[in-house]
């Protein structure tokens, strides 16, 4: 049984950093890469970052140069380090598994099937 535990998130003031953490059960780093997601208000559900067990990384545009994502393996667990925080970054953040898939850059977080997906975690920038 999968789950993807997150932790991390919170209330800031716009320039401040939160991390976000995600630990994984029932999983392997080696099976499958991981992501973040997030849903403003209004708004879809979008991919934010990604890292594969060779540490390959994406990052969506409006998080370049801000946000880092990292992993350790040993204890299933990736981050997400948020810098210089926005009030454009307030969101529902999800962890997500995409078990060998490629991630969308959209998705129906938390329920779009094939991937599995944390409860998320709310980040409030003001």
């Amino acid at each position: 049984h999968v789950q993807l535990v997150e932790s991390g998130g919170g209330s800031v003031r716009a320039g401040g950093s939160l991390r976000l953490s995600c630990t994984a059960s029932g999983l392997t780093f080696a099976e499958s890469g991981m992501g973040w997601y997030r849903r403003a208000p209004g708004d879809e559900c979008r991919l934010v970052s990604t890292i594969k067990l060779d540490d390959t990384k994406y990052y969506a545009d409006s998080v370049k140069g801000r946000f880092t994502i990292s992993q350790d393996i040993a204890k299933k667990t990736v981050y997400l380090q948020m810098n210089n925080l926005k009030p454009d970054d307030t969101a529902e953040y999800y962890c997500a598994a995409d078990m060998g898939r490629v991630f969308p850059l959209v998705a129906s977080c938390s329920t779009q099937g094939g991937y599995y997906w944390g409860q998320g975690t709310q980040v409030t920038v003001s």
